[in-house]
């Protein structure tokens, strides 16, 4: 669960993107607090059910406290129903696509054991403007880069500027461009209650590069 933060020592780690079991329980032995597989079928990162169910499976192995999060982009209500039925169902699900508030209100209200995290693009300060609209009916924010093409994965960062001084209500992460070098810079500026990195830790699409997975770990507990 990400919680709101009273320190950056307690900022949670989430790392998205993930594609090969082993992968899975490597990073998961780094006691992160989040993997995140991809259900969007357009995305390089995209994994299909079975694969997903198995990759699952190895983090549970790992730690049960680790959270399941799936992705994935305006998909019908009766989806993910079959999504939580299957033998190893996400945690988490989290939206990437254009979800109305109506949509994360009825969600809520049909999977009420699954936490629900909603991904906002920000691209300009009207962009925050809309995310109070959805507070009440999500568990956490998740602040992305915008791209007009590409709902995530792009390696691009958030306008970070466009944060500072900026309250949610509900607990937030960000993404965007994340890597080990900028975290003293994001720290400086920003208490974020969770930090979600992906492409910036590849070899390719979906394949982590784990020693920049262990130091972007490392470099976010040392931040006090």
């Amino acid at each position: 669960m990400i919680r709101k933060s009273t320190s950056k020592k307690s900022t949670a780690i989430k790392i998205c993107g993930i594609t090969k079991t082993s992968q899975a329980r490597s990073i998961a032995q780094l006691k992160i607090n989040a993997i995140g597989v991809i259900g969007v079928k357009n995305s390089p990162r995209f994994v299909p059910e079975e694969e997903c169910i198995k990759i699952f499976n190895e983090v549970e192995k790992v730690s049960s406290s680790v959270e399941k999060v799936f992705v994935i982009a305006n998909e019908k209500l009766e989806t993910i129903k079959s999504i939580n039925k299957r033998s190893t169902p996400p945690t988490v699900i989290q939206l990437h696509g254009n979800e109305s508030v109506e949509y994360c209100r009825e969600l809520k209200s049909e999977f009420p054991t699954i936490s629900l995290w909603k991904a906002f693009r920000l691209k300009s300060i009207m962009d925050l403007k809309k995310i109070s609209e959805y507070e009440k009916n999500i568990d956490a924010i998740l602040i992305d880069a915008w791209h007009e093409k590409t709902l995530g994965g792009t390696g691009n960062r958030v306008p970070i500027e466009l944060l500072i001084n900026k309250t949610f209500h509900t607990p937030w992460i960000l993404a965007g461009g994340i890597s080990p070098e900028i975290i003293p810079e994001v720290f400086s500026k920003l208490r974020p209650d969770g930090i979600d990195a992906s492409s910036r830790l590849e070899i390719s699409p979906g394949i982590k590069d784990l020693e920049k997975v262990e130091s972007l770990v490392r470099v976010i507990r040392e931040q006090i």
